[in-house]
């Protein structure tokens, strides 16, 4: 009897196993087949300049994507901060352009977005040159955990989405981390297409970071924020909202390096008007 009791447990859980993702992909099909509400749609209008340069058929599948995003991501308000539709909206609809052409991808890890109404403070020990820690606080607009959790301020979510041409959101910044974060630490290197693809993407992207390094070391002029340069993980998020922002800049300044994100994020920004 304890035998039989066993091996139904175990089939159970096998078969819980091996049908949740279908039963997954089924809930989401039935939320994508829901009309798109309304006042989404005005929220869209309103606070995303820049949806009515995407193509029909991308504005379509933002807007499915968004749905999904909004069921299964819990928004959580912070320091007295009530979550309204138009939050959701305009966050999940940046989040969601770097999940264009992806089909059934939703960030898997992630499980909640804690919003802030401004910049919030960071507490937190850093060691120096000599190894030494020392109390830091931080101020930051955004924060990517890898253990589920996105930390945004939302006046600094209004404004990423408001100039949707300066090279600065913060949304994508940190759903890019998000991505580079999916196989473990963030490194620069998010999970690519084939494990051939990888060779190239690295010689690019240490030859790009280097250069930033150097332009920040001396002041120079670059497309891109000094803060890439801080580590590889964030050159990728910097580059990231840079290659949505100023592809055209981008495409003419660093080809090689538009190439890359372009077979990563599979989109041509360059061809939206």
């Amino acid at each position: 009897m304890p035998l039989l009791i066993l091996t139904i447990l175990t089939v159970l859980i096998i078969g819980f196993v091996v049908g949740q993702p279908y039963w997954r992909r089924l809930q989401r099909q039935r939320i994508k087949a829901q009309p798109f509400p309304d006042a989404w749609r005005r929220i869209l209008k309103q606070r995303m300049p820049y949806f009515r340069a995407l193509p029909t058929d991308l504005q379509l599948q933002l807007k499915k994507h968004m749905q999904v995003f909004i069921a299964e991501k819990a928004f959580i308000g912070c320091d007295g901060l009530t979550v309204t539709d138009e939050m959701r909206v305009t966050i999940a609809a940046q989040a969601c352009l770097l999940l264009l052409n992806r089909e059934d991808y939703y960030y898997p890890k992630l499980q909640q977005i804690l919003l802030y109404p401004a910049a919030f403070i960071v507490q937190g020990y850093s060691p120096d040159a000599a190894g030494v820690m020392h109390d830091q606080r931080r101020v930051l607009s955004g924060e990517s955990w890898g253990q589920g959790k996105v930390i945004l301020s939302w006046a600094d979510t209004l404004d990423g989405a408001a100039n949707p041409s300066d090279g600065r959101n913060v949304v994508i910044h940190e759903f890019a981390h998000q991505l580079d974060q999916e196989k473990g630490l963030a490194t620069g290197a998010p999970l690519l297409e084939r494990n051939s693809d990888y060779q190239q993407w690295s010689g690019v992207m240490a030859a790009e970071f280097n250069t930033l390094q150097q332009q920040a070391a001396l002041g120079a002029t670059s497309l891109f924020d000094y803060y890439g340069a801080t580590n590889p993980a964030e050159f990728f998020a910097v580059i990231s909202e840079v290659f949505f922002e100023q592809p055209q800049q981008l495409a003419q300044l660093h080809p090689a390096l538009y190439q890359q994100l372009s077979q990563f994020y599979r989109l041509n920004p360059l061809s939206w008007q």
